[in-house]
């Protein structure tokens, strides 16, 4: 048995961690986790309060999921995508089953990533078309299709990008100098403007629409009402795919089993992953619609992973996603999710650092600013040389509540499990670190 500086030492040794400078790293070394807690080896209890990465939305230890993946492993680990596979063809099926009657066929990818990289293959594939809309605060992944989709600074080392990837703004309503009457006169305007942008980029040569259903970590920022219709009316008016990516926003987060259905639209792709295995083994994929996979019936797809459809993952994911039903996991959003808002609006009152909150299920940012009748943000696009995000972050780990930054914004996301105690008891720690953010710097 290693001790913990032994662990650590090891890490800083020989690994790369990823998004830091590699200097300085002091990394918690944890020993066990279960529920919404994990423990470091000399015993201290954290609180999971950004499900790790947004995805652990069953928290941590879950039995089901933990007995499907020995059950799995003592038939068989894996086999080659080319051949059938119990898991692989009964996770479809429950997917398909629980997405709009518009959808008909899952391919299996790896991690989020690489369901973005082949969801615009197959909208390029499918249209014959090359170019791909997605939109600035975005972030899709770190390889290079879904970096050249990303639309904030992880993107950078990936440039000069691919050719036919164009950018569009979100409605960061918050941010907007206009103020709009409404969220419907609001969502008209960057529908308006982003409809212009298509006519004058062809839209004969544009493939796809990409969005974060609801921005993640940029923000949580939440489309106003009228806006994803109207970007369906586009997809529909010149044949474009409308593609929704659903990594971070997907499996019951929101109070949806998917994103897209608090606004009322039918995407023709779906980018998923983190939620269907709440990161218990690696999953992720491509939901397609009926009339896009029979297009594949006679023509190639040239979509392949070594490990698409991976047994082990599969086996996983099928216990995951009938463990939201069987617990009742959207119940328990619905009523914890109206707590958090209730939170959140009262931090928002109370505090002079905190310009906006938004929020949808249990999806949460905290966004952080100088002065709110200027809304300027604590830090801006993520210049932060005096290390003031990190030194916030760093006082709620001293409470043992564990989440994470981006630019000016805390992220809030628990796993789905938390309970409503439990929920005010993190809560009130963050009251205390923004009560020293208020005296600091407000």
């Amino acid at each position: 048995m290693y001790t913990a500086e032994e662990i650590r030492d090891k890490t800083r040794a020989y690994t790369l961690t990823t998004w830091s400078k590699q200097g300085n790293r002091n990394p918690i070394v944890i020993e066990k986790s279960e529920g919404i807690y994990y423990w470091d080896k000399e015993g201290k209890r954290y609180t999971d309060m950004s499900s790790q990465l947004v995805n652990m939305n069953l928290g941590h230890s879950c039995q089901d999921i933990i007995d499907a993946i020995h059950a799995q492993a003592d038939r068989y680990c894996f086999i080659s995508p080319a051949i059938a596979n119990e898991p692989r063809a009964l996770l479809a099926e429950k997917l398909v089953s629980l997405l709009p009657d518009n959808f008909g066929k899952i391919f299996f990818t790896n991690a989020g990533a690489d369901a973005n990289e082949n969801a615009i293959k197959i909208a390029r594939l499918y249209t014959g078309r090359k170019k791909v809309f997605s939109r600035y605060r975005s972030y899709h992944g770190s390889s290079f299709g879904a970096g050249n989709l990303t639309g904030e600074p992880r993107r950078y080392p990936l440039e000069p990008g691919i050719p036919g990837f164009v950018k569009f703004f979100d409605p960061y309503v918050y941010r907007e100098k206009i103020r709009f009457a409404s969220e419907k006169e609001a969502a008209a305007f960057y529908v308006a403007k982003l409809r212009e942008q298509v006519i004058y980029e062809n839209p004969d040569e544009v493939a796809a629409i990409v969005v974060e259903t609801i921005t993640g970590s940029n923000g949580v920022i939440i489309p106003p009402e009228g806006y994803l219709p109207g970007i369906r009316k586009i997809c529909d008016e010149f044949g474009i795919v409308m593609i929704c990516d659903e990594v971070m926003a997907g499996f019951c987060r929101t109070g949806k089993m998917f994103a897209f259905e608090n606004f009322g639209v039918k995407p023709d792709l779906v980018s998923f992953a983190k939620g269907v295995t709440c990161g218990y083994t690696q999953l992720g994929g491509v939901a397609v619609s009926s009339k896009i996979a029979e297009y594949f019936d006679d023509h190639f797809l040239s979509c392949g992973l070594t490990y698409s459809g991976h047994p082990l993952s599969c086996a996983a994911g099928l216990a995951c996603v009938n463990a939201y039903e069987k617990y009742h996991i959207l119940d328990k959003v619905a009523k914890t999710g109206k707590v958090l808002g209730e939170i959140l609006e009262e931090l928002k009152k109370k505090h002079a650092c905190v310009g906006d909150v938004r929020y949808k299920g249990l999806f949460s940012a905290i966004e952080l600013v100088k002065d709110k009748e200027t809304r300027e943000p604590l830090v801006a696009y993520g210049r932060d040389p005096e290390g003031i995000m990190p030194g916030i972050i760093g006082e709620l780990k001293k409470r043992a509540f564990m989440t994470y930054s981006h630019e000016n914004m805390i992220m809030v996301a628990p796993p789905l499990i938390i309970t409503e105690e439990q929920l005010r008891e993190e809560m009130a720690k963050m009251d205390d670190v923004l009560s020293l953010v208020d005296a600091k710097y407000c």
